[in-house]
């Protein structure tokens, strides 16, 4: 009796939205936002566009949706970070974090420069939850080590993590530095111990 073959398995919803999101992200970075369809993305995946609309209701929806995964990232950088004892080795943490997932911070910043195409209502809704999980998340990093007495408390926790933003956001964006690490601990040294020399009585 002769056996069948056997019939490759069906792509699983999740590696087929993972398959969407990454083909996207290479259309809407190469031809922004309105330089790309929903059509072409159907085809750079491989699937039908009514089984990508399955998915993903509209082009717009899709867009946030990459949006919304980078934003998970950084989700989990704070979160990791949040674990570590003291403002030193969170902060160590997630600088190196963010170092090992500078690709995808990339991908994300050039993505959120077509964020302007999308609705008001939607921008307005994933800005609000940007500013919550990123910017919230820090600031509470911020608030705790000050209250322990690790960061200075007569500066507002909303400014200390803007500075930290800007020392920050060059790990991310532009080319990559020779040796990043070092970049990172020059800059997480700077915010922390500050640029001017110590005097021998510190």
């Amino acid at each position: 009796m002769t056996v069948p073959p056997s019939l490759p398995a069906s792509p699983t919803p999740d590696t087929t939205r993972a398959r969407i999101l990454t083909e996207a992200a290479r259309l809407f970075v190469a031809s922004g936002y309105h330089g790309v369809s929903m059509r072409e993305v159907a085809a750079a995946v491989g699937v039908t566009k009514p089984a990508l609309y399955h998915h993903y209701a509209d082009k717009e929806a899709l867009f946030l949706a990459m949006l919304e995964g980078t934003l998970a990232g950084l989700a989990r950088l704070v979160a990791h970070a949040g674990a570590q004892t003291g403002v030193r080795a969170q902060l160590e943490t997630l600088v190196g974090d963010l170092l090992a997932s500078a690709p995808e911070q990339r991908l994300g910043l050039q993505l959120a420069g077509e964020l302007r195409h999308v609705s008001p209502e939607r921008r307005r809704a994933f800005e609000e939850e940007y500013r919550r999980v990123w910017m919230g998340g820090l600031t509470r990093l911020i608030e705790e080590a000050a209250r322990r007495g690790e960061l200075r408390a007569d500066l507002p926790p909303a400014v200390l993590t803007r500075a930290l933003l800007a020392l920050l956001y060059p790990l991310v964006t532009g080319a990559p530095t020779r040796d990043p690490q070092e970049t990172a601990q020059a800059l997480l040294s700077v915010y922390l111990d500050g640029a001017t020399p110590r005097s021998p009585e510190d």
